[in-house]
């Protein structure tokens, strides 16, 4: 059956938010830089969250409901073939705190701990507020494509790491990694006695036609040694309610969720649970259509590029919504997010802010109309 894809909201809508994608910039700048949706909530996620205020559900979370956490073991099951226990599962309000409060039992104050840039830019940040000390290991680029540095990886490790932040599928570069590079990635840690923190928040949103592959499924080692930080806020657009999971599927990770402060569970939003709860179980339909429009805005931004500003090159992504864009040959400088937004007027993410291999590249975020697209090439080009 055809996958009707999903619409944006009228710009005069759209103006109307007040979050950070819409109230970061004034009314002449196109704001295509934060992780932000354009399209409206799924229409399940609007009914539960509406009878949750008609009915005063305002209160804190109830960390024995297992709503959300079975609701996404379901979905998991169906997209990828995976069926967590919701047992061995933590609640939070983000994958950031999921990440740090997992290094901060995990690692000693000063450890190494693994990034491959061009990565997500919090990352530089959550190591050393987790404890440690960042790691550097580049993807491997060879001009076409990404790839994990395995053997980079390996020496890291040797010389003292003990982990890796992975970032599944990866952030800004689009990367779906491959069944066989996780395979040898998690063989690599267990040689080392390491671990890894999978952030795999991007994974619904994967491209149809392209395979996903959970961390946690690939071998006993990954099992064993791994933890994944899990959400719907990506997906369904749903940042802004903090919800997230802690996923284990072994007892060394479980023991680790379970003994974190009752805190960490009680700063997750009510209506960020009831929200992840009614994406993962009723919001699929929605989902589909929506990947299938980000996968026609991509095919639409080539075929703008490529009439409008050939020099600017597209690193196709295989997953979420966002355009990894080489401009270096426009001669705009490391930084090219700097000229598009003063001079065209269009709010991308700076390049450089992913790590040094950024330079001369921009985040472009294709969760919008194609008009949205249109305007933003032609302003461009027109600098």
């Amino acid at each position: 059956m055809p996958i009707t894809p999903t619409s944006a909201d009228a710009m005069t809508t759209l103006r109307r938010r007040t979050s950070e994608k819409w109230g970061a910039y004034p009314d002449d700048v196109l704001p295509m830089f934060v992780a932000e949706m354009d399209f409206p909530l799924a229409p399940a996620i609007k009914r539960a969250l509406h009878e949750a205020i008609d009915l005063g559900d305002t209160g804190y979370v109830n960390p024995v409901d297992p709503g959300a956490r079975k609701a996404f073991r379901e979905f998991a099951a169906a997209a990828w073939g995976w069926e967590p226990d919701p047992e061995r599962m933590g609640i939070t309000t983000d994958v950031s705190v999921v990440i740090v409060e997992s290094l901060r039992r995990l690692i000693e104050p000063g450890d190494g701990v693994v990034i491959t840039p061009p990565i997500y830019p919090p990352f530089y940040e959550l190591v050393p507020e987790g404890g440690g000390v960042v790691v550097e290991v580049p993807l491997r680029d060879d001009g076409s494509s990404y790839a994990l540095d395995l053997e980079g990886i390996e020496r890291a490790l040797a010389a003292g790491a003990k982990g890796v932040l992975l970032c599944s599928p990866h952030n800004p570069v689009g990367l779906v990694h491959e069944r066989g590079t996780l395979e040898q990635l998690s063989r690599i840690v267990a040689e080392h006695d390491g671990f890894v923190i999978s952030d795999e928040i991007h994974a619904p949103l994967t491209h149809h036609g392209v395979k996903f592959t959970p961390y946690l499924t690939v071998s006993d080692e990954a099992r064993t040694h791994g933890i994944a930080a899990e959400s719907g806020s990506k997906a369904f657009n749903l940042a802004g309610l903090k919800t997230a999971l802690f996923v284990s599927e072994a007892d060394r990770m479980t023991d680790l969720i379970r003994s974190l402060p009752e805190e960490v569970t009680f700063r997750a939003g009510q209506f960020g649970l009831i929200a992840t709860r009614e994406g993962f179980a009723h919001s699929r339909d929605w989902l589909d259509g929506t990947v299938a429009a980000v996968q026609a805005n991509a095919d639409h931004l080539q075929a703008e590029l490529d009439a409008h500003l050939p020099a600017v090159r597209l690193r196709r992504p295989s997953a979420s919504y966002l355009a990894w864009l080489d401009m270096s040959a426009l001669g705009w400088g490391d930084d090219p997010a700097v000229i598009a937004e003063q001079h065209a007027r269009v709010a991308l993410s700076s390049g450089p802010r992913f790590g040094r291999q950024g330079a001369g590249y921009a985040r472009m975020n294709l969760a919008c109309s194609p008009d949205t697209i249109t305007e933003a090439v032609r302003r461009l080009a027109a600098t």
